[in-house]
């Protein structure tokens, strides 16, 4: 499998889709053993494995490091690993239950409503500014502008600390690709302190002055007398910055870059042929930005057959599981107006994305946007592909009006 699938060469990363299709031809699990882990690219196992209790995005709900067979992480990466082992996703069992039960009492449906009008509101100065300029990078001008200002926004985060947070992420995220090189590790432990230390000044302050804003409503959120401790609620901040704008940047960027080179879709879709919604989703499952998720396995199971142990780790391939054509008729083909969709981009589950409502949004309100005011939009240069394989996306996005 090594040959076929390659994460750190740059030809895979920029089209991994004909080795995912090796990959389902050959089987429903395989071993791959530069990062020890089993790689499961089909989407009715994908599916169904991001919903079976037997696996956990952690392990130490049930086992202690030394039961499981693992190597607990360094003690000098202890600030990434607190920060990042205290947040929702990386949760499991009644923590999680009780966490996501108080984030979702802070970050209801209301709060996405009540969040329209801004979203709007700055996607459509984000693309003033761009057609202004005749042009730019689109991934710098309003891809990753519009999701970090809205969840500062969220946050009650003032404008002016607002570039502090893009860096603090990127950092962070470093840590999520295959087997992390000690120089990602002590930028992403620099950030972890950093970021820890502004969003527990920013707590401080909203305990003293409540306003209207996510910090406010977590503070707040209790049930039955239960409620988030400070590193919950940092957490929780941090993951919804992290979580809250990689994917929504790598769709807006990884999409537009589909529809140029699909042109006949992008006329059907400016000409109103194609509901935007339904494109949007169509984009999610394309070229998805999160290409894979990982998962500890707590009990044996069994996969097409393979006995996967208790103690091992398996790669859920995301990208390949939405270009099965077990579940979807012509994969390979970009059909905007597609309404069958059962991508597995927000993934599924107990830990299904709790923004998958504003990402949507999102992406929406700057699709629209860029549509009607940036009609002819084309690409000033061929983009390249950033390093990474598990949260890919492009370096750039040069366009001209």
């Amino acid at each position: 499998m090594e040959m076929v699938f390659d994460p750190w060469s740059p030809r895979f990363v920029a089209d991994p889709y004909p080795a995912y299709a090796e990959l389902r031809e050959e089987g429903r699990v395989h071993w791959f053993a530069p990062t020890r882990q089993y790689l499961v690219p089909h989407h009715a196992d994908v599916s169904a494995l991001l919903r079976d209790r037997r696996l956990g995005r952690t392990y130490l709900h049930r086992f202690t490091h030394k039961e499981f067979g693992r190597t607990p992480p360094p003690p000098e990466h202890e600030p990434f690993t607190t920060l990042n082992g205290q947040g929702l996703l990386d949760l499991e069992g009644p923590d999680h239950t009780r966490i996501r039960r108080l984030v979702a009492k802070a970050f209801t449906p209301r709060t996405v409503e009540r969040l329209e009008p801004v979203v709007r509101r700055l996607a459509a100065e984000l693309v003033d500014g761009l057609v202004a300029d005749g042009g730019g990078d689109l991934l710098t001008r309003v891809a990753e502008p519009l999701p970090v200002a809205v969840i500062a926004e969220m946050l009650g985060v003032p404008a002016s600390d607002r570039p502090l947070l893009r860096p603090w992420s990127a950092a962070i995220c470093g840590m999520f690709e295959l087997n992390p090189d000690e120089e990602t590790a002590r930028r992403a432990v620099a950030a972890s302190v950093e970021f820890s230390a502004y969003l527990r000044e920013l707590i401080a302050r909203r305990r003293k002055e409540p306003g209207d804003d996510l910090v406010s409503a977590l503070i707040a959120a209790h049930d039955e007398g239960d409620r988030l401790t400070e590193q919950e609620m940092v957490s929780t901040c941090v993951l919804l910055l992290n979580a809250g704008h990689e994917a929504t940047v790598g769709t807006t960027v990884n999409g537009w870059w589909t529809l140029f080179r699909h042109p006949e879709q992008l006329a059907a879709l400016r000409s109103g042929a194609v509901p935007l919604s339904t494109a949007v989703e169509e984009l999610l499952r394309y070229d998805t930005p999160l290409q894979m998720f990982e998962r500890w396995v707590l009990d044996d199971i069994e996969i097409g057959g393979v006995t996967v142990e208790r103690g091992s780790e398996v790669a859920l391939l995301f990208g390949s599981a939405n270009r099965d054509p077990a579940r979807f008729a012509r994969p390979d083909r970009l059909d905007l107006a597609r309404t069958e969709n059962p991508h597995v981009g927000f993934g599924a589950g107990i830990h299904y994305c709790l923004g998958a409502p504003l990402a949507r949004l999102e992406l929406t309100a700057s699709f629209g946007e860029l549509l009607r005011r940036a009609p002819g939009m084309r690409p000033a240069a061929e983009p390249e592909w950033r390093p990474g394989y598990v949260i890919r996306g492009l370096e750039g996005l040069p366009v001209t009006l």
